[in-house]
């Protein structure tokens, strides 16, 4: 994180310091919460779902703990400029990690219940879509702890490839739900899921979305991908 710069005040610098390995601490178990909601989702392992839930708790605890130390950075050291941009942009991201980790834990929810093998079969078809947002979130991560504007843009632009499996899946379960109506109920599980993958998807492109504003100092919220293509290329 080179771009916390130097103060004059070296409580300053400790203080930013200390919140980047929270930072990273919750960044790195949000990882592992996705990627174990995953494998348990593919596997049927119910002891490791319920481990995830468990965590869920830690991932909270950390989101509060980076708010209000934030929330005192602010209130101490008023910070101005780039400073203050950045307190903004890690307390907006926590936020987005809070809810990935939300996410991971409705997956488990699903993943508890008992299936049959032909349930089991149709929610080892989001293995892809899984798999790929699970690197989604580990590059927008590493994009985050480095301020990379470049990197950030590449995950950006992977919530297309994330909206063309979820749309495929729609399809073939569509299918599956038109030949035989009895696979109704597997289907609707199986969406269930899907959507919660989506969604985190969604969240890492937030979190890219906040790497722009900290280093151009603009918003992109709500623009538009040619929007975002434009101004970042200026």
């Amino acid at each position: 994180m080179d771009y916390l710069g130097k103060h004059i005040s070296g409580q300053f610098d400790a203080d930013l310091a200390h919140i980047r390995t929270q930072i990273m601490v919750m960044g790195g178990l949000v990882e592992k919460q996705l990627s174990d909601a995953i494998s348990t989702l593919l596997n049927h392992d119910t002891t490791l779902a319920e481990q995830v839930i468990k965590d869920d708790q830690k991932v909270n605890k950390l989101e509060v703990e980076i708010d209000e130390a934030c929330v005192k950075i602010i209130a101490k050291r008023q910070p101005t400029a780039s400073d203050l941009r950045l307190i903004m942009v890690i307390i907006k991201a926590i936020a987005e990690l809070e809810r990935i980790g939300d996410s991971a834990k409705d997956i488990c929810q699903i993943a508890k219940q008992s299936f049959t093998q032909e349930q089991q079969d149709v929610l080892t078809g989001l293995d892809a879509m899984g798999h790929n947002v699970i690197q989604m979130l580990h590059d927008v991560l590493d994009a985050f702890t480095r301020m990379d504007l470049n990197e950030a843009v590449r995950v950006y632009k992977e919530d297309k490839r994330i909206t063309q499996n979820y749309e495929m899946v729609i399809r073939q379960h569509m299918t599956f739900m038109m030949e035989d109506p009895r696979s109704i109920p597997n289907i609707i599980i199986a969406l269930n899921c899907a959507r919660s993958i989506l969604r985190i998807s969604s969240r890492c492109q937030n979190i890219s979305e906040l790497i722009f504003y900290f280093i151009k100092g603009q918003d992109f919220r709500h623009v538009g991908d040619d929007v975002i293509e434009t101004l970042l290329n200026k």
